[in-house]
């Protein structure tokens, strides 16, 4: 199977959660010699202290950071010459759907109008070769809800049904088009929800985890019985690295966790396991539960089939759910 010679890879959102651990993953687990150029904005979820450790190491030489918007034509332009880019990797996203609900320009902006930039300027700077590959990140949330015992498949038709999904199912149709119209050689993958360190606590598993510590109440919407497929962050930055390495060009990969929780029942395991942790009775948490008024909107559930990429480029899952538990839980106590 073919593997590319990637030299200098611009990634874009490289200080927020999926996007740090990505860069840790690079210089920990692959053999990759080449260069990273970190884009960020520095937003509310963008944080720099994720990659203290990776800049001290390697920075000036094979890490570099640029703070820039992907809405900034001119600032991708200066970027990309500057650094020879020949690989792009875009995480950069608004991504929470609550916010999408209350402010969804934000997501138009950068989800829709950011990735139109980055897919502009690699398509000046490229101009029809064959060595560069446009990797963009998406999410399973671009199908919409799925009834139980059914799964979500490469080439399950679009229904997204928020602010944040539709900017998302908008992003991935540019890329696509991109392909199709000009050549540009991309990959596409779409993802379960993940968890695991450096998450910003607005989602489901660090916010549980630092309420619970906090003992303040747990909300959790509707009656609980909502259900997503969880995938520990370095499982899903290994898929990446695999897709980038061998992945097909003009291909989408799902990537998925295998791994079903309703949201109650996932609330109660963690009250559970950082009960067990403080030594407290197992039950000591779960009185902080309170359910709250659902969200609109809310797709009931969300299942992955992910036999394409472990088929055709042998990728596997080396975290299953308690260890990928444990492991977050432990930086969270630890941060």
């Amino acid at each position: 199977m073919m593997t590319r010679k990637l030299k200098n890879i611009l990634v874009t959102g490289g200080a927020g959660f999926i996007g740090s651990n990505f860069i840790h993953y690079i210089f920990k687990n692959t053999s990759f010699r080449g260069r990273i150029i970190n884009v960020d904005k520095l937003t509310y979820a963008g944080n720099l202290e994720n990659l203290v450790e990776i800049d001290d190491k390697y920075g000036g030489e094979r890490y570099f950071f640029e703070r820039a918007d992907i809405c900034d034509f001119a600032a991708l332009k200066r970027i990309f010459k500057k650094y020879k880019i020949g690989t792009v990797v875009n995480f950069a996203a608004e991504s929470h759907v609550d916010r999408s609900i209350f402010g969804p320009k934000d997501f138009v902006q950068t989800n829709i109008m950011g990735t139109f930039n980055l897919l502009e300027v690699a398509r000046e700077n490229w101009k029809g070769r064959k060595d560069v590959l446009f990797h963009h990140i998406s999410t399973d949330e671009v199908y919409g809800s799925i009834e139980e015992g059914n799964y979500f498949y490469e080439d399950t038709a679009y229904k997204p049904n928020s602010p944040y999904c539709a900017s998302k199912a908008s992003s991935d149709h540019l890329v696509r088009a991109y392909h199709k119209t000009y050549g540009l050689p991309v990959t596409v993958s779409n993802c379960s929800n993940n968890y695991g360190p450096y998450q910003f606590p607005e989602k489901l598993i660090p916010l549980m985890i630092l309420n619970i510590l906090e003992e303040k109440n747990l909300p959790v919407y509707g009656d609980g019985r909502n259900v997503r497929d969880w995938l520990y962050v370095e499982d899903h930055c290994g898929a990446i690295w695999e897709i980038l390495d061998k992945g097909e060009v003009g291909e989408t990969y799902n990537v998925g966790g295998e791994n079903e929780w309703e949201n109650i029942e996932l609330v109660n395991y963690l009250c559970e396991k950082i009960a067990k942790v403080k030594g407290k009775d197992k039950d000591y948490y779960k009185k902080l539960i309170i359910f709250v008024k659902d969200r609109p909107g809310h797709d009931r559930r969300y299942a992955i089939n992910c036999d394409k990429i472990k088929r055709e480029l042998g990728w596997g899952r080396r975290y299953n759910f308690e260890k990928g538990l444990d492991t977050t839980i432990k930086w969270y106590l630890n941060h």
